[in-house]
């Protein structure tokens, strides 16, 4: 049987090495630094790939502008179609009201006519007279205004001639009597006038003398 070897009294003893890898350390109570992540950051390389970043980033910023460039003309494209809109239909507004008003007023006009009448012959007096000014004036605030006087030049586009004659006092196609009184309303024609046209009658040629 072997015995045991003993170590002689001068001989070194092998030393032994322990590790703590607790994360927290006992004594302060403080987490430690993990010894792996300590060891990449030392060995970490230095980056040499920087201007192929800064490229990624130029063409992102490159797009971003692309795409609010296209958002903005979008807006004002967006913008520019609702302004046109609201004007189209304060016009289409505008319109309907004015047709309203010329078909009330146009219910009128024999109203007017009689009345324009009455005055012609001076029996137009007192209270009738009165309200007669009265509804003139109210259709003429609304926009309602009559035309045609004698002495104007003719105009087919508003009048109407139902009389026709020459004469040496005109220049040329002239109203000489108005038959009934024409209106409208803005632009629009409500009713035409009727007239007597006198057309410029030129002289007579002079007759030879006989021999």
């Amino acid at each position: 049987m072997t015995e045991p070897r003993h170590a002689a009294p001068d001989e070194e003893q092998p030393q032994v090495v322990v590790n703590d890898r607790r994360r927290i350390d006992p004594e302060t109570g403080e987490v430690r630094a993990s010894a792996d992540a300590t060891t990449e950051e030392e060995g970490a390389a230095p980056v040499e790939d920087a201007p192929v970043v800064a490229e990624i980033v130029d063409e992102v910023a490159a797009e971003l502008k692309t795409q609010l460039d296209e958002r903005t003309a979008d807006l004002q494209r967006l913008t520019a179609e609702y302004a046109n809109y609201r004007k189209r239909v304060e016009r289409d507004r505008e319109a309907v009201i004015n047709n309203a008003k010329a078909s009330v007023a146009a219910e009128l006009l024999s109203v007017l006519d009689d009345v324009e009448r009455a005055a012609a012959h001076g029996d137009l007096t007192g209270a009738f007279k009165a309200v007669a000014d009265k509804l003139v004036s109210t259709l003429q605030k609304t926009g309602l205004e009559p035309f045609a006087h004698e002495g104007e030049a003719f105009d087919p586009s508003v009048h109407e001639a139902v009389q026709h004659s020459t004469s040496r006092d005109v220049d040329g196609p002239t109203v000489t009597a108005v038959l009934r009184r024409g209106y409208r309303f803005g632009d629009k024609l409500v009713r035409p006038a009727l007239v007597a046209v006198t057309d410029h009658e030129p002289a007579a040629a002079p007759q030879a003398e006989e021999s």
